[in-house]
């Protein structure tokens, strides 16, 4: 078994413990009423659209997302929260060094024995959560359960629903798709663009993702009976009998959005091992972007 394949069935039970964490940290979290921006790279970045689209939703306030080299530093908020699974990439790291002493800071972390623990003002670990494989599956989605509990959007059917996920077939010949498209819906498109940054990852899949609605403006036209798109949360009326009009393999569980994409993450290794593939050593990439310390160096995890 894989390093990300045991990481990812594991994810149920960093989910209960996400949820006793979250009580635990409260005072660190953002309080209702704040202007909030919330900020990371990769998958902690999808992770963080997902938590800013959720908070507002929510009628906790005003809630931004932003990758961390593309954050608006001339904007003023109460609380930025930075989401880092190894606490030592550079972008989080530079942005959080320059917001010390105006914007109070909370850094989520799966390594307490990084840098991050000296940069931000207030750090939450979740060093249950933490993994050896490049690719990301629990951590992410346990940041999220985190946040989600803090928010009082955790439902209880979302832990059932992703052993769900863990043990129910994937639909008949979905491995051999030759394409994927990934849809969601306010805090479901993070979960989207996360699900297809997995199976570009582990997979070298060819992989999209759109808002739902947004789908239709064009996307839908590479839809065939090679492809298949998977709808993260409800769809919009009529999109599921239009994409199954074009051929193509629709795919919505119904289960906790958040499970779903332990479902889709489920999908990028089955793919990964189909095509010979070792997810936990993904072509070209590290378990953490770290750039080097020269004028004009690219920002970016």
């Amino acid at each position: 078994m894989s390093y990300a394949e045991d990481e990812l069935n594991s994810q149920p039970e960093c989910w209960i413990r996400a949820v006793e964490t979250a009580v635990r940290h409260r005072a660190v979290l953002p309080a209702p009423g704040e202007r909030v921006a919330v900020t990371g790279c990769g998958t902690s970045y999808f992770m963080a659209q997902a938590a800013a689209a959720l908070r507002e939703a929510a009628g906790q306030g005003e809630t931004d997302a932003f990758p961390a080299s593309e954050f608006r530093r001339h904007r003023r908020y109460d609380r930025v929260l930075a989401l880092t699974r190894s606490g030592t990439t550079t972008e989080v790291l530079d942005l959080l060094a320059a917001l010390r002493g105006t914007t109070r800071t909370t850094a989520v972390t799966a390594d307490p024995h990084t840098p991050v623990t000296a940069t931000a003002d207030d750090l939450v670990v979740l060093d249950f959560a933490d993994e050896r494989s490049v690719v990301q599956t629990r951590f992410a989605t346990t940041a999220l359960t985190l946040l989600r509990a803090h928010l009082g959007r955790h439902p209880d059917t979302a832990v059932t629903d992703a052993r769900a996920a863990l043990t129910a077939d994937l639909p008949a010949h979905l491995v051999s798709r030759a394409q994927f498209t990934f849809l969601g819906r306010g805090w479901t498109v993070g979960l989207a663009h996360e699900a297809a940054l997995k199976m570009r990852e582990a997979a070298l899949a060819w992989a999209e993702s759109y808002p739902a609605m947004e789908y239709r403006h064009g996307p839908v036209s590479i839809a065939a009976d090679t492809t298949a798109t998977w709808m993260l949360g409800p769809a919009p009326a009529g999109l599921a009998d239009q994409v199954r009009a074009t051929g193509a393999t629709w795919v919505h569980d119904g289960l906790d959005p958040l499970a779903g994409l332990v479902r889709a993450q489920r999908l990028a290794l089955a793919v990964a091992t189909a095509r010979g593939l070792d997810p936990d050593r993904p072509r070209h990439l590290t378990r953490s972007v770290v750039l080097p310390d020269a004028p004009g160096a690219p920002e970016g995890e």
